[in-house]
């Protein structure tokens, strides 16, 4: 029986960006046991990804293992949230995936589930929830907060005192101004800030803003 088998959610691009950054933390997580490396996707597109397997869910649950562990790959907090849940209720464990160049500072705080890509910077005094989503060239400032299942995509600029709230999306090389002591720039809930944006005010929940400044987004 194998002691480990290791599953990324997800065989996108981002899981496969997510892939050998795990099996290089595995390696020294678990040197001396037997590990197995697969893909786990439901879409039933594809049975290989660069020359691991893919498989359901399902069948992912029915290989024999003494422990099974999950990073969930997948880009839409709805849809993370969700495997997450199915996954913990399966009794997999969610995989703390953290790149070797990742740096991180004093009094981190960083709940279950995370994927740190390489290049991922987080400072000190900064509390970040479960399942979250660093890709490479992020940085999270001082005296930060955010939420659960929040997503950075590459290079996100997230300065100093900045509250991000459960689900929220922020886009590749977007700035967030930095807030004060007591008077935190705030993204609320399921809010989307778009590519390349800069955010100098607060972004109400399930609100669209793109542009420098940004701005809510108007469709033509």
């Amino acid at each position: 029986m194998l002691d480990n088998l290791i599953g990324v959610y997800g065989a996108s691009g981002f899981g496969r960006e997510v892939m050998p950054v795990l099996r290089t933390q595995v390696a020294g997580l678990f040197a001396d046991k037997s590990n197995k490396f697969v893909f786990v996707d439901d879409g039933g597109q594809q049975n290989e990804a660069n020359s691991y397997p893919v498989m359901s869910y399902d069948d992912f649950v029915n290989i024999s293992a003494k422990q099974k562990h999950i990073a969930i790959a997948i880009a839409d907090a709805n849809v993370r949230a969700k495997l997450a849940l199915r996954c913990e209720e399966g009794n997999i464990h969610p995989v703390q995936v953290q790149a070797d160049n990742v740096m991180v500072l004093d009094n981190v705080q960083i709940e279950r589930g995370a994927i740190l890509c390489p290049f991922v910077c987080i400072t000190s005094n900064v509390v970040i929830g479960k399942y979250f989503h660093a890709n490479i060239y992020s940085y999270v400032a001082h005296d930060c907060v955010i939420g659960d299942y929040v997503t950075f995509a590459p290079g996100v600029k997230c300065n100093g005192n900045v509250h991000i709230h459960d689900h929220a999306y922020i886009g590749t090389g977007a700035v967030l101004k930095q807030g004060v002591p007591g008077k935190p720039l705030v993204i609320g809930e399921g809010a989307v800030v778009g590519m390349g944006a800069v955010v100098t005010k607060d972004v109400p929940a399930g609100a669209v803003v793109v542009g420098n400044p940004a701005k809510p987004f108007v469709k033509n």
